[in-house]
């Protein structure tokens, strides 16, 4: 198989509503959505692959649906960056932000919102197997990882369509066990 680059697409886990207080941006997460982020970071853990690069969005559920994720990856963690643009940005903004990796970076993990999320899922999700991309386009709940396989080259030149969706995992696959 010839190299690849892989993008791991997360959206972050359930988030709590019940401080009227809070701006969107500090919302925490819920316990369901605690419960989530542990069931992910333990498969991202198992069956990788693991991340070189993390960004992540700087609200606090993003912040706190990578820490269980972060730790449960082990020693030394992979580079983080906590990037303010991540909040609520559109797809186009989210693949500009991926167009800039260093190519070093063979597997980036973002950790964002909907609805950039999803539709940068789509936009680069060409290919696949049909139940991953039947589900793709219906739905992407908190807490689900999309894995991407993108052919290798710069980051730059990372183009629409041009990916392979190789997974799309949502806790509720993973709790279920």
């Amino acid at each position: 198989m010839p190299p690849v680059k892989n993008i791991l697409l997360l959206r972050h886990a359930k988030s709590a509503w019940s401080d009227l207080a809070l701006t969107d941006h500090d919302r925490p997460l819920n316990g369901r959505g605690e419960r989530a982020a542990k069931a992910i970071g333990d498969h991202l853990a198992h069956h990788g692959p693991r991340p070189d690069l993390i960004l992540c969005s700087t609200a606090t559920r993003a912040r706190q649906t990578l820490a269980p994720v972060v730790k449960r990856l082990g020693m030394p963690a992979p580079p983080i960056l906590l990037d303010e643009t991540l909040y609520l940005a559109s797809e186009e903004a989210l693949l500009a932000r991926l167009r800039a990796v260093a190519d070093d970076v063979a597997t980036v993990l973002l950790v964002g919102h909907n609805d950039g999320i999803w539709r940068l899922a789509e936009m680069l999700a060409g290919h696949g197997s049909a139940a991953h991309l039947a589900v793709l386009q219906e739905k992407y709940p908190t807490g689900t990882l999309a894995t991407l396989k993108m052919p290798d080259g710069p980051w730059q030149d990372l183009a629409a369509g041009s990916g392979e969706l190789a997974a799309f995992v949502r806790p509720r696959d993973l709790l279920r066990r």
